[in-house]
């Protein structure tokens, strides 16, 4: 799988949302390996959006087609300044991956140096349900220059900040610190999900 990451300001979040909907219901249809998406805007304008996809080579491949770089001069007009990118290839999916019955995302992004230590430690998703009962589904997505997004899809909102009290391990917030550093937290309070049908 490869994952896209897609983040900048936007306060005109309607007409994102709208230029969104129409690619899903336009474009979806002829993106080459285009498997779905998570989306979003955090309380301070940022917009977010997580893409998958099953090869980085299909991924270039729909950026490439005419349609793809129209829809995406359009997209950008939304955006209040920069936008950044991270395309990546190495991606774990925890717990099945994400959830399009997600009622809340949690995104954490941040620098990893040793990104084989942090994907062992996500991979045990049998602590990571016993810990955490009310997760959907994860995935953790890393770019080649070391930073990582891990998107983390729950039930509701109050489900996860009460698990994040009664759950939390101060254990593994510690080896956590002790692999990732810079990390940024990232709230979607009204996501919003496309799939491949």
């Amino acid at each position: 799988m490869f994952i896209q990451i897609i983040q900048g300001r936007c306060q005109d979040q309607d007409k994102m949302r709208s230029i969104g909907d129409r690619w899903a219901a336009e474009l979806a249809p002829g993106a080459i390996g285009w498997l779905g998406g998570t989306y979003g805007f955090t309380d301070d304008d940022q917009f977010i959006g997580v893409i998958r996809f099953d090869s980085k080579e299909s991924a270039a491949a729909n950026g490439a087609r005419p349609e793809q770089s129209a829809f995406w001069k359009e997209m950008e007009g939304c955006f209040d300044g920069p936008v950044t990118f991270h395309d990546c290839d190495d991606v774990t999916l925890m717990l099945g991956g994400g959830s399009d019955d997600a009622g809340f995302v949690h995104i954490l992004q941040g620098k990893v140096d040793d990104p084989s230590k942090l994907k062992d430690m996500m991979g045990d998703t049998q602590m990571l349900h016993e810990m955490r009962p009310d997760i959907l589904g994860a995935t953790l997505a890393i770019d080649a220059d070391g930073t990582f997004t891990e998107t983390v899809a729950f039930t509701d909102e109050a489900s996860a900040r009460k698990a994040e009290h009664e759950n939390s391990s101060e254990e593994f917030a510690s080896e956590m610190a002790s692999v990732v550093h810079d990390v940024s937290f990232f709230d979607l309070h009204k996501p919003w999900f496309e799939s491949k049908t």
